[in-house]
């Protein structure tokens, strides 16, 4: 399904089912998350609250579908999400956030990871976020790399053998995006804070 026929908008409470579902799939069957057991439901909803209080982005990508139950009729599904986390809890870092984006089994290559990345950088800049790091498990593919260098991330590093899962020691490359970019960041006024509160 075209990423044009997806609606980028933010997460809400009847979203987390679906949204439980797609990682729970991610958390068992690949290593690109180094989670070994599926958050529920209700540790989704405080994981969306934590994010909401501190003014971080949490989107969903809801795509049409033809209802099988009634032929011509559609219903929205949530194809896959994207958030913006904190990147490290000390306070220095508050300008600073992980980014995550995950796409229902099935739902790759018609662009809704690169709809909702950019949905997300937009606003993550929009909440005074600074820099946005991309941790990419190397799980065999440049799927996920090559998505962060389309929008402008660069190699900031690799951390090697840093992970265990299914039997198999797993490096993690480090992706950094500036979202200053034009200003010189020792200069540029201190923003509000998504993290602070100020």
């Amino acid at each position: 399904m075209p990423a044009a026929t997806a609606v980028i908008r933010d997460a809400t409470h009847t979203d987390l089912g679906a949204i439980a579902a797609i990682y729970s799939h991610y958390v068992t069957e690949t290593v690109v998350t180094f989670e070994e057991v599926p958050p529920t439901v209700d540790d989704w909803a405080r994981r969306l609250a934590e994010l909401t209080d501190r003014g971080l982005p949490f989107l969903v990508a809801e795509v049409a579908e033809v209802a099988e139950e009634v032929p011509g009729d559609t219903r929205r599904t949530v194809a896959g999400y994207a958030y913006a986390g904190p990147w490290r809890p000390k306070p220095a870092y508050r300008h600073t956030a992980e980014d995550a984006i995950y796409l229902a089994p099935g739902r790759t290559g018609a662009g809704l990871g690169a709809a909702l990345l950019g949905a997300l950088l937009t606003r993550c800049a929009e909440a005074g976020v600074r820099q946005v790091v991309a941790v990419i498990a190397d799980s065999g593919s440049d799927a996920s790399a090559a998505l962060h260098r389309r929008f402008g991330f660069t190699p900031a590093g690799t951390l090697a053998g840093v992970g265990r899962k299914h039997g198999r020691w797993i490096d993690t490359h480090l992706m950094q995006r500036d979202l200053t970019t034009g200003t010189d960041p020792q200069t540029e006024p201190d923003r509000r804070s998504p993290r602070d509160g100020r």
